[in-house]
Parts: C-alpha cells; structure tokens; sequence
C-alpha cells in the first residue's frame, strides 16, 4: 500500500523541482525594462522603492544579491534566479492545494487513502500545477526581479495554509495555524497586496467548517466578515495606524508643544498597552475566540514591522529614495500613494462632466523646524452632479482618454455618454479587453506579442488566415483550448461533488480576477498589457484543471472499476496538456542571451560628457539607467534627473546633495520657493506690452517673493505667475565658445539670447527647476534630455539641443528655419554608437525580443538615421555608409524584424550607393505590409498604428523606387497596394530628407 503522505510530500517537491529548473533555466540574465531594474537597484542597496514599497521583498532579494559573491555583474541574476525559486514554491503549494481539494472532493479520511485515490489525486496535482507552471502570465514573472513572483508564493501558501488548518480537528492546533496565517499576511504586506484580496474566499473555509449546515445566508454573512478583515487590514492596519499616529503627532506637537515624536510614542504606548491588555483579559477569562483574534492581529503588526526599513532608509539619504518617507507625514503620504492621484470606485464622474467648483480639503503637512506646517489644502473637484453616476468606469478627465473613450463607444464629439455606455465600457474593456483576454491567453492562446493581440482558439490553429509576421512571433500561442476545457470540466465537477470547495475556488477566482478589475477601475489606455497582475485568479483556474483530471479519472473507473489505472490513464491521457503549453510558450519566456535592456541603459548613459545631468521623462525610462549606475556601477558621474518627479519638493531636495560620482545640482531657488504648496503651478499672464522677461530677472522676483508676481486665488492662498511666456537667457558667447562647447561646423548658429519660451498656459514646479538649473549652471555642466523628457518639457528648447548618440545636448545653438533633422555633433555621435555602444545579443534570431526590446531598437535605429543624415548633409559618404551599415550588422531583421525606422534607412542606402540593402529593407518591409492590411481588412479589424504606418510605407516606397529606376519592384507594390486598398491617394509622412 503506497504512504500517501510521503508520496504526496514527495512529488510535490518533485513539481518543485522541474518547475525551478525550467524557470531557472530561461531566467533573464540582467535586469529587465519596467520595474525591475528598480527593484533590483533598491534591493541590492536597501534604498526606498516607488510607493507603497515592499520592504520584506528587499531584504530577502538583498540576500540573494550574496550570491554574487561581490560580481555586480551577477546580482541582477541572483535576484532573478529568486523569483525562479518563489515561483517554483508558488507551485509547490499549488500542488499541495489541489491534492487537499481533491481529497475533499473524494471524501478521503486521513489515513484511509487507497491505492487508487493515491495515484489519482497525484496525477491531478501534476497536471495542475505544470498546466500553471507554463502558463503565459505566470511564466512571465516567475524569471524577473519583480514582486510578482514572491507575492504568487505567500498567495499560494497562505490558501494552502487554510486548506490545511481545514483538515485539523483539534481546536489547540487550528489556533496555531490561525496565527502562522495571520503571520504570513502580515508579511505579505511587505511584498504586495494581492494576498489579502483572498481572505473572503477563505472566510468561507472556516463558515463550512465551523458551520456544519451551511445557508446562503450564512455564506453571504461570511465572504462579507472575509470582505470587513481585509479593509480592516488594507484601510485600518496598513495605512490607518499611521494615519493615527499622524494625527496624535500633530496635536501634541503643534497644539501641546511637546517635541518631535512625542505623539507617536504616547500612540504606540496607548495602542500596544491596549493590545497587551486585550490578550491578557483573553488569557484571564478563557475567551479563546478573542485570544485568537488579538494573537492574529498581532501577528499581523509583527509581520507588518518590515516597513520599519522604509523609514530607517529613509532617513539614511540613499541615492534612490522615493517620496523621502522620513517622518510620519511622509510616511502616510507614501503607504497611500498619493503621488498616483484618484480613481473614483462606487461613485463619480462621466469624462465629460464639467468642473463646477474646486473646495478646500483636507489640510496638507510638512515637518518644519518647530511644529508641523500647513503647506497647502488638498482639492477637492466639484462636478456636475448631472454628469456623476454610480460605479463610474468611464471617468478620466485627459484630453487622451476622452478621445479613446469615445473612439471605443462610437460617440460622436460632443455627443454625451451613457450610463450604458458606461456599463458597455467596462463589461466590454475593462472585463472583456483587460480580464478575459487574458485569462484565454493563459488557457487557450495568444496571437502575438504585439499591442491588444487577441486570444486564439481551436479553429485558429488549422486557420491558414494568419500572415507570416504573425505565424512567426514567437508569442504565436496555441493551446488548442485543452487547458480551458479540462479546467472548465474540472469546475463543473467541483460544483456537483464538492459544491462548498467549489464556492471557495469560485471566490478566490472571482476576488483576484473580476472583483480585483472592478476595484483598479482601469483607464482607457495602458502603458503596457496588465495580464500579471490577474495571475491570482489564474491560479484558482489551475486548481480546477487539476480537478478535471479527477473527473475523468471518476468516469474512467466507472467503466473499468480500477481506480489506480483509471488514475494513471487520466494523467496520461491529460499529460500532453501541460507539454503542449511548455513546447507553446518556451521561445517567447527563454530570456537567455537577452542583455539589450541595460545595454540602451548604457548607452543612454555613454552618450553623455563627463559629469552630466541627463533628464528622463518618467520612471519607466529611468529605472534600468539606476540599475546600471547603483548596482554595476557604470557612469556614476551623470546626475540622471526624472522629470516627473521633478514636481517634487522631496526630489528636488535630493538634487541639491552629491550622488555617487555627481556634484549637487546648482539651483538659484531656495526650499521655502519649491517645497510642498508652493510654486506648483504658475500660470501664465501675459502683461500687455510686455513682450519678453529675462529668466534670470524673473527668477529673482520668485526668490524674493515679489508682490509683483502673486495672484489671489478664491481661497486662503496665493499663487506665483509668470508675466510672459517668453523667457529670455542671455548667454556670454565668449565663454561658452572658448570652453570649447561648441561643436565644429555650427559656430554660426551660435546666439547670445535664448528664447525658454513656455508653450502651454502655465509652468509645472519641475520646469520652473529646470529653467533654474539652466540659468544658474552656466554652461558649467553639460545638461542633456532623453527623447521622452524632451517631448514632455513645457519649454519651447528643441531648437537649441544638439544630438550626441542617444541624447539631446543643450547648447547656444540655434537650429536654422526649414531644417527638417535634428542638430547633431556627427564626430561626438558617430564615435558613441562606434565604439561605445553596446548591443549584446541583438544579433541573435534564437533569443526572443519582445515589444519592448522592439522599441528600444527602432530608438536607436532612428538615431541612426539621423547620425547618417547628419553626415551626408556633411559630404562624409564614408562614415554615413559604414554607420548605416553598422546598424543592420548589430540589429539585423533576422534577430529584429525591420521597423519603421528601418523603412527611413531606404533612402540614406540608396543614397550611399548600398542599393541592394536598400532593396532588401523595401522587399522585408513591403511584404509584411502588404499581409498586415490584407490581413486587417479580410478580419474586418480596426486599423491600428502599425497599419496606418504600413500605409504610409508602402506610399513612401512607391515613388522612392520609381525615381530610382526599380520600376518593376515600384508596380508590383502599387499593384499589391492598390488590391488591398484601393487607388493611392496622398504622399506619405516618413521622408526625413
């Protein structure tokens, strides 16, 4: 007879095992774009993530980081080769889970276990949790420093736990694992909260336990206890108890007098004192129930304590260190993640309602010398209460959403929406586009990687429909549907047999995935696809593809009377499930031989002179230039500055002390001129006959406070304007020329007055400390932008930067009227792509590049190009040829299929005599093309950027043949154009020459 404990013990941490090696395996080998570049960089230095932080999370990816053994080259690594191993326990756990399922299901007493039961429930845990270990979400975080992956870990063995604690029959016992539950979400908090969305399912393991005659109303009664403890911990513990303490703080330091910290102390004191008290009464009178409930709230804090790192960092001024969280103010401010704004849940507005009114709210705090001062109120929007309805989905106020909103709704301009276009909003994107395309990417298939790619079924495998470009992304994902449908056999099972477990799997499946979209409210457009954060509800559905193993196994036996072979047929016959799903998927995860993420982070960073200051436009564009900086250590002189967060007192606070290898930034401007409530927004006034300001005049008059410059609002404050949009920075021409910055050959486009004319109707507190920075440094320091911070500058500047590889120089230049390319020091330029740049692995067709790698790359191939145009505007046939050729030679189509930058190269080939690499970019190109809107227009698709580029491709290639004298390629495109979308009409957008 076989020991089903050590047997279930046993192929548990087999699953374990595959499940690690294949994530360890195909973990990516550096630090990947988005957040982990972050997360690694903090970790590694024990600095302050972006809110609300995840302090558990650094201190046990900064032991990994040990690993390394002093290599920073391999610490990024180490950390992701931690996901690996919390993914592979992720499974371990679900394994465990089904098993416990499947014994509920089954009936099975503890030691009672038969052969056949044995084998079944094995094999249904197997294909469970490797259906899951290959899922396409799941994957994707399990091979990345990021928190995902360890949340899926306390996720997992958090329900394994409860499932457990439901097999235990004595009441000492249930207790014990009550509070090591309770110990592990409050852990959980210090990595993510996705772990506390499952406690109303749980709820429910206790109601059918603790209730042996379970109603609905019952039911309701406990998923709604389950719904009281997770705000209690999410609104109550998380941030309530600071906000507490806050709150105590600022009375007995501003009202009282008493020091700095005296009102946490005395809270602290009253709240642990309370709690100290409550369990021993508990103790004393034999109250069990409060015992355990004390114990676990204690348990909790304990577990919660991990944010102590955040303030402690905090306070040690680490390079990264985000929202500044110092004091008990701050703190408050970041654990709410204020800095993201609002999103409106149970009530609120259309986008279309009209602003009627802004009231004062809530004051807002900062810690000053002696007490604690109100530096601002915090607003509240007024809107019509004609245009407010209930559940509001389709609420955003941007100009952008507003647009998309209606695009998605078919409203015409100025046509109001209703609530059932509210509705339509979110069953059809935020349910439909943003959950359950996900969920049947997972299960079912996936299109490609490109952007809002749809989900495949059945019929879709032996469709011829699909376009090369398509069949050959390696994110082209079949499963033939056999997850889902085992997995929908599995829930259908669960809920005749075991309809209390199936309730349980069916709320943790609901709460992570439906409920969870509702609560996020999503806006209309995201920076990328969301699917990782749904993997919770994914998880669920694994549990039941692994009942569905034991329904067939059920219905076999029935016909052969054995279970032990009805088991091992079952598994057998479902095992091709999870190996399709790992044959499917492994091209798209393998992320071996990708190192292009810290190499345009490097590259971005070699494109700049010594001790820089290099603005970026957000945090995304920002994290791997840290990652590269505070962990490998690479060009630590660059002062490398987020103009988002440059609207910040905290940040801009930070610019002013040393870095690593970086001086402070100069500024003019004084704390008290940029601290919270002050200068955040300055609108513009022209003064009639007032034409310009100088900067340097203008910010004096900030400095100073001047009268001259306030405006009353309609409540308590004042405001800061700005006179004209027009600042003028007059630069001493002799110094800056015999300091060498000017580059060779544009010594005529030198000025001696910059115009930083402002473009919009106001200043943010960010360009206001730009404009400062630029006056105040003088040329002393060479100051540079990234395409994207260059974009979103409300300063009117791109004439006077100058391309040096990757980045964008501020000089005394001015770009000539009618120029159509950007200024570029060609020598400078040509030398950082030649010799400094670095593109590991982009060469390579067997490595898998992504969307974002597909950016990255058509950035520096349109950077390229304009070094390339540079040149030949410059006669320099030689270097312009060998840089174009050098291009192709680092980013082939073979490894990155040619893009639109690479449609712009065409004619620069052309023009450097490289005709036949010219010709092979159009015949690559054209032909995707001409499939891509043959394809849209057969599926009846709407056609999006990459289609309308597609467009314009094929007319730029058109006549651009023509003149060349390849007449025959130039008609066989307009022919192919003209079958798909009728007679040209209109030149095209892309030449740059």
């Amino acid at each position: 007879m076989l020991d089903y404990k050590k047997v279930n013990n046993l192929t548990g941490w087999l699953v374990f095992v595959v499940s690690t090696l294949v994530y360890v395996f195909t973990v990516e080998q550096t630090a990947s774009f988005w957040d982990p570049g972050e997360f690694i960089a903090v970790a590694y230095k024990l600095q302050v993530p972006h809110p609300p932080g995840a302090p558990f999370f650094l201190l046990i990816y900064r032991m990994f980081a040990f690993f390394a053994f002093g290599d920073v080259l391999q610490v990024a690594y180490w950390m992701n080769i931690a996901s690996a191993v919390f993914s592979g326990l992720t499974i371990l756990f679900l394994f465990w889970s089904i098993t416990l399922f499947g014994r509920k299901l089954f009936q099975i007493k503890k030691g009672e276990e038969s052969k056949g039961q044995t084998i079944s429930l094995m094999g249904a845990g197997l294909i469970g949790s490797l259906a899951y270990t290959f899922t396409d979400s799941f994957w994707f975080s399990a091979v990345e420093a990021e928190v995902y992956a360890m949340s899926s870990f306390f996720t997992a063995i958090v329900i394994w736990a409860f499932l457990k604690w439901d097999t235990i029959e004595d009441p000492k016992e249930e207790n014990r694992w009550m509070l090591f539950i309770a110990y592990l979400v409050g852990l959980s908090i210090g990595v993510h909260l996705l772990n506390l969305v499952t406690l109303p399912a749980l709820a429910l393991i206790y109601y059918f336990k603790k209730y042996p005659q379970p109603n609905l109303k019952g039911g309701i009664i406990a998923i709604g206890l389950g719904g009281l403890v997770l705000v209690v911990i999410n609104s109550f513990i998380i941030p309530g108890l600071p906000s507490m303490a806050g709150s105590i703080e600022i009375f007995f330091v501003n009202s009282i007098g008493l020091p700095f910290g005296s009102g946490i102390v005395v809270f602290s004191a009253l709240f642990l004192g309370a709690l100290i008290y409550g369990i021993l009464y508990s103790i004393k009178h034999q109250r069990a129930g409060l015992n355990t409930i004390l114990l676990s709230l204690t348990f909790i804090l304990i577990g919660y304590a991990s944010y102590a790192l955040i303030i402690i960092r905090a306070n040690q001024n680490p390079v990264i260190n985000e929202n500044a969280p110092k004091d008990i103010i701050s703190y408050i401010s970041y654990l709410k993640r204020e800095q993201y704004g609002y999103r409106p849940l149970l009530h609120g507005q259309y986008f279309d309602a009209e602003l009627k009114d802004q009231k004062e709210g809530a004051p807002i705090y900062l810690k000053g010398k002696d007490k604690y001062e109100i530096v601002d109120y915090s607003t509240v929007n007024v809107y019509d209460p004609e245009r407010t309805t209930i559940l509001p989905r389709i609420y955003s106020t941007q100009e952008r959403h507003k647009q998309i909103y209606r695009s998605k709704l078919g409203l015409r301009e100025g046509q109001k929406p209703t609530f059932g276009d509210n509705l339509y909003f979110m069953f059809s994107h935020q349910l439909g586009h943003m959950y359950w395309r996900y969920f049947m990417w997972n299960f079912s298939g996936r299109e490609s990687d490109f952007s809002d790619a749809p989900w495949l079924g059945i019929t879709d495998f032996f469709s011829d429909k699909f376009p090369d470009y398509i069949k050959e992304n390696k994110a082209h994902n079949n499963y033939l549907m056999l997850p889902l449908i085992l997995g929908i056999i599995g829930l259908l099972f669960q809920a005749k047999v075991d309809p209390r477990s199936f309730y349980v799997n069916a709320m943790l499946f609901l709460m992570m995935g439906v409920v969870l979209v509702l609560y996020l409210n999503s806006p209309p457009v995201e920076p990328r696809e969301r699917d990782y954060i749904y993997v919770g509800s994914f998880y669920a559905f694994a549990i039941w593809i692994g009942l569905g193993v034991l329904a067939l196994t059920h219905w076999i036996a029935k016909l052969n009377k054995n279970m032990a072979v009805a088991g091992i047929i079952a598994t057998l016959v479902t095992f091709p499930i999870p190996v399709l799903m790992a044959g499917q998927n492994w091209d798209d995860h393998n992320r071996q031989g990708r190192y292009f993420s810290v190499d345009s982070a490097r590259n971005f960073l070699a494109s700049c002179a010594p001790n820089a200051i290099l603005f970026t436009g957000g945090d995304n564009d920002t994290f791997p230039l840290w990652y590269v900086q505070e962990v490998e250590g690479f060009r630590t002189d660059v002062r490398v500055v987020v103009l988002s967060y440059f609207d910040t007192d905290w940040y801009v606070e930070q610019m002013t002390r040393p870095v690593n290898e970086s001086a402070p930034l100069p500024f003019s401007l004084e704390y008290r001129n940029y601290r919270k409530g002050t200068n955040d927004v300055l609108y513009v006034m022209d003064r009639q006959n007032l034409e310009a300001i100088s900067a340097t005049e203008y910010l004096r008059l900030l400095k100073n406070e001047s009268d001259l410059l306030k405006l009353t609002s309609g409540g308590r404050s004042t405001f800061n304007m700005v006179p004209s949009r027009n600042l003028i920075l007059d630069v001493d021409i002799e110094k800056v020329y015999n300091q060498g910055l000017i580059p060779e050959g544009m010594e005529d486009l030198m000025v001696d007055q910059m115009n930083l004319r402002i473009k919009g109707n106001y200043l943010t507190k960010g360009n206001m400390m730009l404009i400062d920075l630029i006056a105040t440094n003088n040329w002393e320091r060479p100051i540079y932008f990234n395409n994207t911070s260059l974009a979103t500058i409300t300063l009117d500047i791109e004439d006077y930067v100058v391309m040096e590889g990757l980045t964008y120089r501020l000089l005394p230049v001015r770009k000539p009227q009618g120029m159509r390319n950007e200024l570029v020091n060609t020598d400078i330029a040509y030398q950082n792509v030649m010799e400094k740049f670095a593109f590991r692995g982009m060469d390579n067709p067997d490595n898998y590049f992504d969307d974002e790698f597909r950016r990255f790359t058509s950035n520096h191939r349109s950077a390229i190009n304009s070094i390339a145009i540079a040149l030949l505007d410059e006669d320099d046939m030689d270097r312009a040829a060998e840089i174009l050729k050098y291009s192709i030679q680092v980013m082939p189509h073979e490894a990155v299929p040619y893009d639109l930058a690479s449609g712009q190269m065409v004619p620069l080939f052309f023009e450097v005599g490289e005709d036949d690499m010219a010709l092979d970019i159009v015949e690559k190109l054209s032909h995707k093309s001409v499939q891509m809107l043959d394809f849209y227009t057969r599926e009846d698709r709407v056609f999006d950027r990459e289609a309308m580029i597609s467009i314009e491709m094929l007319k730029f290639f058109i006549p651009l043949l023509e003149e060349r004298g390849y007449t025959e390629l130039s008609s066989q495109i307009k022919k192919d154009f003209e079958r798909v979308m009728g007679p040209i009409s209109g030149g095209s957008l892309l030449d740059r020459r």
